[in-house]
């Protein structure tokens, strides 16, 4: 049987490591658009979103898994940092930048935890499970709710248009959660009529 003091060990260097998501700064501002979000508090706030609002979540999904991809999605950010949605990256080396920081980041857990929180990670990226693509479009939906709150937020840094949140945005709302995407497209909409 492993050591459980060795276990402890690495489960607090984790979530040291953790906590240095909180530095990492994001493209979307806080609600009163007083400064922008950092990776940390957009996982809880992610978390809470799934939870006031699961009952948008199509039936069958687990609502306790959600909220544990959505805790962890972003922790690979500590070393990939950020890749806004409106911005332009090459998406292929985000992708293999991210999955290193995977292996590295959860790869501090014990063999089992690590492994499982890894995979539970993979399956929110890859957004094919009736889980994953509900945390995914809460990750979508989140953002355009602080942009609308702030007057704009990232899509004036980004001089985006109606076309683009949809496209970009809005098509992964409406893969997991159709009713969200349904009740916010006319408020983007009205605001970039304005």
């Amino acid at each position: 049987m492993a050591d459980p003091t060795l276990a402890l060990d690495a489960q607090m260097a984790f979530l040291t490591e953790a906590c240095k998501l909180k530095r990492v700064d994001r493209a979307t501002p806080l609600c009163d658009g007083s400064r922008p979000e950092n990776s940390g508090e957009h996982s809880w706030h992610l978390a809470l979103y799934a939870m006031v609002l699961g009952e948008h979540a199509p039936d069958g999904v687990d609502l306790n898994r959600v909220i544990r991809m959505l805790l962890i999605h972003d922790l690979v950010e500590i070393d990939a940092g950020d890749a806004p949605i409106y911005g332009n990256h090459d998406i292929a080396a985000k992708e293999a930048e991210e999955l290193a920081a995977a292996h590295r980041i959860f790869g501090m857990l014990p063999g089992d935890q690590g492994a499982d929180f890894l995979t539970l990670w993979l399956e929110f990226e890859a957004a094919q499970t009736p889980d994953a693509k509900f945390a995914k479009s809460l990750d979508r939906f989140q953002p355009p709710n602080q942009n609308l709150a702030s007057g704009g937020g990232s899509w004036l840094d980004y001089d985006v248009d109606y076309d683009t949140v949809a496209t970009r945005v809005g098509a992964k709302i409406a893969n997991g959660a159709p009713s969200l995407w349904d009740w916010i497209a006319p408020k983007i909409r009205a605001f970039f009529a304005a």
